[in-house]
């Protein structure tokens, strides 16, 4: 995200820009493509809005947004839409973000599915597909390769639509390094996986960017672009399925510690002598509020005709149970619920973020999960108040995936023109 700062050498449209973590600008090259990424973030936020309006706002000079924004029409990227009377002098011509040509996509391993979402510039979805998949029942290899199979028809359709993939990204729940390897995801069992190698070659190399990153991580950027709290700059988005994962935007830019490696909450430590994780450790939060482990808990007959491989089912029959008032789902909801809301206060303590949005199967339930959350984040938290920390059920559909296909966008956004 950047930060646009009026230059006192106005005239040579130039301008400082503030980039989190990337070096500022160093020649003409660099400022012309900081300057064209923040043309495009101000559409973004503000269409339709004109000319006139990106230079009083940004503090470019008139000629430099004169010739961006032709370079980025030239591109598809931006659009003019009429004119507007709405304003002194002579009517402008309004611009919004356009993209047409292109598309973006996301891939998401879920805890019985894989997703894939594609959309354009303006965020706006093109399609969005499920599935049916048990990732933690196959080798990595064959996770990968039905993934692989998923992103060459979503490939498929877009390009029959006209448009050129921009990049892609994937959303694997464990770690993630930035060469795209997963060095463990114990709930899928896996160990030093080259996700972002593997799928390369498997798509024969394509023009685009791959990229692989947590769903937590990924989740986190669709709340924080699309969600019910966009816009929010400190937010977390726990992720519910096979584990709990937490990504954490804070001041308005994902956080990810030394080596990419921050929001395992899903292995705090709630109960020592608590239900086994797959870390192998004891009472872990993702033992205790994992989907697995809330299927478990809630249906105490799930697993007598052998392990539970597709979850669905099994969380409509908990929210059946649930509205029907059955007294020990009722009763287990609300357990589950504080042991939700001490992992929440951890969070709200180090972090003080503004909102912490539940996702998956946590916002399926959440109902009858957060009350209990809620208090529970209440009395624990240290800050009064929760130092004014808001605990909300996520409102967006397949959010990693989603996520990744934003995430994908990110080298146009950040000034980069497309290959024609």
């Amino acid at each position: 995200m950047m930060d646009a700062r009026r230059d006192t050498g106005a005239e040579s449209g130039q301008i400082v820009i503030s980039i989190h973590s990337e070096p500022q600008p160093t020649d003409l090259g660099d400022v012309r493509i900081a300057n064209r990424a923040v043309v495009l973030r101000h559409v973004r936020l503000h269409a339709p809005c004109s000319r006139a309006d990106i230079a009083a706002r940004t503090g470019l000079n008139k000629a430099t947004v004169s010739s961006l924004v032709a370079e980025l029409i030239d591109q598809r990227l931006l659009r003019e839409t009429g004119l507007t009377e709405n304003r002194v002098g002579r009517p402008a011509t309004m611009l919004v973000l356009d993209g047409e040509p292109y598309a973006a996509l996301g891939l998401q391993i879920g805890a019985d599915e894989l997703v894939a979402v594609a959309i354009d510039l303006a965020g706006n979805r093109l399609l969005t597909w499920r599935r049916a998949f048990t990732p933690g029942t196959v080798s990595a290899t064959e996770t990968l390769r039905a993934l692989a199979a998923l992103a060459r028809r979503a490939i498929g359709r877009v390009a029959a639509q006209g448009r050129t993939v921009l990049g892609l990204t994937v959303g694997v729940p464990g770690l993630v390094d930035p060469a795209g390897t997963v060095p463990s995801a114990t709930a899928l069992g896996w160990q030093e996986v080259p996700v972002a190698a593997d799928l390369r070659a498997a798509l024969r190399e394509p023009a685009f960017t791959i990229g692989v990153d947590t769903v937590a991580n990924l989740a986190a950027l669709a709340e924080q672009r699309h969600g019910g709290h966009a816009g929010t700059a400190d937010l977390v988005h726990l992720t519910g399925g096979l584990a709990i994962g937490a990504g954490i935007i804070a001041d308005g830019r994902l956080l990810r510690g030394g080596r990419g490696f921050a929001g395992e909450i899903g292995h705090l430590c709630l109960d020592p002598a608590g239900p086994p994780c797959f870390c192998g450790n004891r009472g872990c939060l993702t033992a205790l509020v994992g989907l697995p482990a809330v299927v478990r808990r809630l249906l105490p007959d799930v697993e007598v005709d052998g392990p539970v491989t597709d979850y669905l089912p099994e969380v409509q029959r908990i929210v059946a149970l649930a509205r029907q008032e059955d007294p020990a789902v009722l009763s287990g909801l609300a357990e589950i619920g504080r042991h939700l809301g001490r992992g929440v206060a951890v969070l709200v303590d180090l972090l003080n973020p503004e909102a912490v949005v539940v996702g998956d199967h946590l916002a399926t339930l959440a109902p009858w999960l957060l009350p209990a959350a809620r208090s529970g984040l209440s009395a624990r938290a240290h800050a009064p108040g929760a130092g004014g920390c808001r605990l909300d059920a996520s409102t967006l559909d397949t959010a990693a995936a989603l996520g990744g296909a934003t995430a994908a966008l990110a080298g146009v956004e950040a000034g980069r023109l497309p290959a024609r």
